[in-house]
């Protein structure tokens, strides 16, 4: 981006799930192709499903939305925080360092891995993290000419659909570092699932609602609003509150 702004490059291209909610003066999203597949996916030593996993496995993850969600589906299971690149983590597991690592299908599809993927959670499982499968495409907003060519490869119900779930995340205020995942697709009315998890053995907190693709942005902040009323936001204040203290959620 600050290579955007000072002219030296003409567009990015970024993994939309990593990117701020938060708009930035003189940038544009100008385009978000059509998503890959959203999904999680577990890669275990020996071709192991989750419930094949031994008892008190070790499963590598740097995300606290995914960890929390495996403790829901196997609470005996331990997350193992992990670090680097897809292909650092692939080795912890054939190193036998962990039992399984979850990453994104998406990410695993793009580095030529699926070969490797002995599971894949339906999003009603586990809850995507907003944006996952997704690219953003930002330029500059003052260039109508290049916002025009990137426009043809824009996919409305991508955009819908993810505009939907960073509208959770930035009405929370929560950050990567939050057990928070949101899926939406158009089916063709708009339909938006979103959770926030606890670190502990608290219940998650679940809103869904649907609506026109056109008002994706009021949808997620209607969901995010509803997990905040029963009870959602101490989650996201507890995650926020361990990152600032310095304890790394990841």
């Amino acid at each position: 981006r600050t290579c955007l702004l000072a002219g030296d490059i003409d567009l990015v291209v970024h993994s939309l799930k990593d990117l701020p909610t938060g708009d930035l003066p003189g940038i544009t999203l100008a385009a978000v192709p059509a998503r890959d597949d959203p999904r999680d996916a577990l890669v275990g030593r020996d071709g192991a499903k989750l419930a094949d996993l031994p008892q008190g496995a070790r499963i590598g993850t740097g995300s606290p939305r995914r960890a929390a969600q495996l403790r829901l589906l196997r609470p005996d299971i331990r997350p193992v925080p992990v670090r680097g690149n897809a292909g650092t983590r692939l080795a912890k597991v054939s190193s036998g360092k962990v039992d399984a690592v979850v990453l994104a299908y998406a990410g695993l599809a793009r580095i030529g891995h699926l070969d490797l993927v002995t599971e894949v959670f339906e999003p009603d499982g586990m809850v995507p993290a907003p944006g996952q499968g997704a690219l953003a495409v930002e330029c500059c907003d003052t260039d109508p000419d290049l916002i025009g060519l990137l426009a043809s490869v824009d996919d409305p119900d991508s955009r819908a659909a993810v505009t939907a779930e960073r509208a959770v995340l930035a009405e929370l205020q929560a950050g990567c570092s939050a057990p928070v995942g949101a899926y939406a697709a158009a089916t063709p009315a708009l339909r938006l699932t979103a959770v926030v998890m606890a670190d502990d053995d608290s219940p998650p907190v679940r809103a869904c609602a649907s609506g026109p693709p056109g008002e994706a942005a009021r949808l997620g902040r209607d969901v995010a609003r509803e997990l905040v009323r029963s009870g959602g936001g101490r989650y996201v204040t507890a995650a926020a509150s361990r990152t600032s203290n310095g304890d790394d959620a990841q």
